[in-house]
């Protein structure tokens, strides 16, 4: 069995920066179990299969994969896919399509060259204390922004969001693999476990995300999941409406930007990412 694919770069204005995408096309006859492999194989952060694609409606079905699990909802993945759709795959270059993923359909549209997606209403989990990341990490308490609370938040995926008070801190961030995947597994809701660290300096917000993957500890290059949780997150805590890019990679050396447009009317969050994305390859994958 042979399946296109498609090799992107996703929030980011030049080839070989921002996060790697691998998307299949074609791949509604595969399992789960072969689509894991496959996303194993390639080992980028995460890979999209399409499942279903309705071209005359501008429509398709996609299903995420990380090196080691499925994912619910992932923006880098999101945003990719949908750049190769609506560029690649669908006729007339649609200004905009539906997506369909496991957490339902997200609403996806063009603006010159981002590609925005308009992310789920977030929950607001448990509220964790700076000494905690002390016994993990070599943050001390003085590192840790004041005003804000470290809280695990999900749009669909779920990241602890941490907020730092410099980008001295954040850069010279060192965590201990084990002793976070403890913290993690005793702390976390869900499956799917990720630190998001983030500072504000001179009105540009710069962060990290960081995860336990086959064993290893992980830094990503631009996570719009924790994106989306980071921008609800900031409409909570800091403003009600925000428009805004947050800088992410550059210390793995695959600096990106990834767009916030935002606004909390009342409960209501409306919370859209967006970025640009590179074409990078294309070829056949023998499944």
């Amino acid at each position: 069995m042979s399946l296109p694919f498609f090799i992107v770069d996703v929030f980011t204005d030049k080839k070989y920066a921002g996060n790697q995408l691998a998307v299949f096309l074609g791949a509604g006859n595969l399992s789960s179990e072969e689509m894991q492999k496959i996303a194993r194989e390639i080992n980028f952060a995460e890979s999209t299969f399409v499942t279903k694609l309705d071209k005359e409606n501008n429509k398709a079905e996609i299903k995420i994969f990380t090196p080691s699990q499925e994912m619910q909802f992932a923006g880098h993945p999101i945003i990719g896919t949908s750049w190769v759709l609506m560029n690649k795959i669908f006729d007339n270059s649609p200004g905009e399509i539906k997506l369909n993923v496991p957490i339902g359909p997200i609403a996806i549209h063009q603006e010159e060259d981002l590609i925005w997606l308009k992310a789920a209403q977030p929950k607001f989990w448990d509220v964790f204390s700076k000494e905690d990341f002390t016994l993990f990490s070599n943050l001390k308490v003085s590192d840790f922004e004041n005003q804000y609370l470290i809280q695990e938040v999900s749009t669909g995926s779920a990241f602890v969001i941490v907020p730092l008070n410099s980008k001295r801190a954040l850069e010279n961030l060192v965590l201990d693999k084990d002793k976070t995947d403890e913290w993690l597994k005793k702390n976390c809701k869900t499956s799917h476990r990720g630190l998001y660290f983030y500072c504000i300096e001179d009105s540009k917000i710069i962060s990290r995300m960081l995860c336990i993957e086959h064993n290893q500890l992980v830094e990503d290059a631009a996570t719009g999941s924790a994106s989306t949780c980071l921008q609800a997150f900031i409409l909570k805590y800091h403003a009600s409406e925000i428009e805004a890019i947050n800088y992410q990679g550059a210390y793995i050396d695959r600096p990106s930007q990834i767009h916030f447009k935002g606004k909390l009317s009342g409960n209501d969050f409306d919370i859209k990412i967006g970025g640009k994305t590179q074409f990078v390859a294309k070829g056949e994958w023998e499944a």
